[in-house]
């Protein structure tokens, strides 16, 4: 795709600032250094306190190898020859590098890219002082493309002190760390471009730090550290048409990946909070269509849930939500973005137009639970406008547990992708979903949903992009 590249592809990895030999006080970014009597300014104080708490990533795995459509046909292969050993070579090997953090070097723990560790087998870490330790996946979040680490022997460990993301301005200075190309414990510098960027990965979760400091392939799940040596993003994409740095790179605030980590350790998942409103989005024709005056943009609520924290605040149908918690909303992705990067039981305060007036509402967000009825929007944006909810296999249609299409919106995306009220999910990309929470886990960060849906009698596929 022109502009963003596939992530860079090796990684840093990042863990909370929990005990032990975190690095002590803060840095001193530009320490002068002498040549021949004469002072200048370094950074290499800085880069010596914080490059040992930098590691390299080094994945082995299998993944699913692309295979032609007849070899899916018993018969076929049985006339062909084709044994069912066929299955065997559907898989294929694969290498891949990255960079991580280490943040708790007591326990030794690692943040690093979902992406550097997915779908590995083998993890192994390498250290400034050339050692290389086993690591495991703790646990992964692919919707913000954090994931973090544990290695088997913690000892002797280096942590980086964790800095506030939101604290971070626009002109900051700061560098970037990590393993370019495979070179090892690459330091380059720049400064922070632009703050709250979207649209890079539209199916996460999304409020990257832009820089302009170096980042190329290699560099994912890298450090982005200020000058008093905290570390305020993990870097995660390059903006390229070459796959090289051309001076845009995009960083996960340091905030929301503590905030995932700190969820994965604790619940073993990521508890993603719940407005529980099926939306779309509000424009100009919006607007004129809708005789609505006095906003141009925002998210209209389509539906709301019943029990979800929206009705219960009392935001209603025909509502249009301009910001939560004073950040602005100028679309749907917007505030699917917005309230997915908030965790379940989080209070945020909603502003909405309503008959023209503006009005302020305070919402407790809700979890997905295995009982949960959500808005299409929550899960995939090509589900945008259906309202899903589990089913029991009670009924006639189908028997087994799945996933019930409750209704559709007109010409909302999932209905031009040809979804139906009734419809039962029971699979997604061949992944079988029993319930509305697993169907969010299934559709993670995947642009394609393949639906495998039962409609009355019928087996059939449904392409969501």
């Amino acid at each position: 795709m022109t502009g963003v590249t596939a992530r860079a592809a090796v990684g840093l990895v990042l863990v909370a600032a929990c005990v032990s030999t975190t690095l002590s006080g803060p840095a001193r970014a530009q320490v002068p250094g002498r040549i021949g009597g004469q002072e200048f300014p370094t950074l290499a104080p800085l880069v010596k306190q914080v490059e040992p708490a930098v590691v390299s990533i080094a994945t082995k795995g299998t993944v699913s190898a692309p295979t032609n459509p007849l070899m899916e046909d018993p018969f076929f292969r049985r006339f062909f020859g084709f044994p069912d050993q066929q299955q065997q070579q559907r898989r294929r090997q694969v290498q891949s590098a990255g960079s991580g953090v280490i943040v708790d070097s007591a326990k030794g723990y690692i943040l690093t890219n979902h992406h550097v560790v997915e779908n590995a087998e083998e993890i192994e870490v390498f250290l400034t002082d050339n050692r290389s330790l086993k690591a495991k996946v703790v646990g992964s979040d692919p919707g913000t493309d954090i994931a973090v680490l544990q290695v088997e022997n913690s000892k002797n460990l280096v942590q980086m002190k964790l800095g506030n993301s939101d604290q971070v301005q626009v002109g900051d200075f700061v560098l970037a760390i990590g393993n370019p190309f495979g070179l090892q414990h690459t330091v380059t510098s720049g400064i922070v471009s632009a703050l709250g960027r979207s649209g890079i990965n539209p199916d996460g979760y999304e409020d990257f730090i832009q820089t302009d400091a170096s980042i190329n392939p290699g560099n994912s799940g890298g450090a982005l550290v200020n000058l008093r040596g905290e570390l305020v993003g993990i870097n995660s994409a390059i903006f390229s048409n070459s796959g090289g740095n051309i001076g845009i790179g995009f960083a996960i605030p340091v905030n929301i990946a503590k905030s995932i980590m700190n969820q994965i350790l604790q619940f073993g998942e990521v508890k993603r909070g719940l407005l529980g409103v099926s939306i779309s989005d509000f424009n100009a024709d919006s607007a004129k269509a809708y005789g609505v005056e006095g906003t141009a943009e925002g998210a209209l609520v389509q539906e709301v849930v019943d029990g979800s924290a929206a009705e219960k605040a009392g935001i209603e149908v025909g509502d249009v939500i301009v910001t939560v918690d004073g950040q602005r909303i100028k679309t749907a992705s917007d505030l699917r973005n917005t309230v997915g990067l908030k965790r379940s039981g989080d209070s945020v305060r909603v502003e909405v137009v309503r008959e023209g007036k503006r009005r302020q509402f305070t919402a407790v967000l809700s979890e997905v639970s295995s009982t949960a009825r959500i808005g299409g929007a929550d899960i995939h944006p090509g589900l945008a406008g259906a309202a899903l909810a589990n089913h029991e296999g009670k009924s006639d249609q189908f028997a087994g547990p799945g996933v019930r299409i409750e209704s559709v919106e007109p010409d909302s995306p999932a209905a031009l992708a040809g979804i139906l009220a009734n419809d039962i999910i029971v699979s997604v990309n061949r992944i079988r979903v029993r319930n509305v929470r697993e169907l969010q886990k299934a559709a993670g960060q995947q642009n394609l949903l393949i639906l495998s849906v039962r409609r009355g009698n019928r087996n059939l596929l449904l392409q969501i992009r």
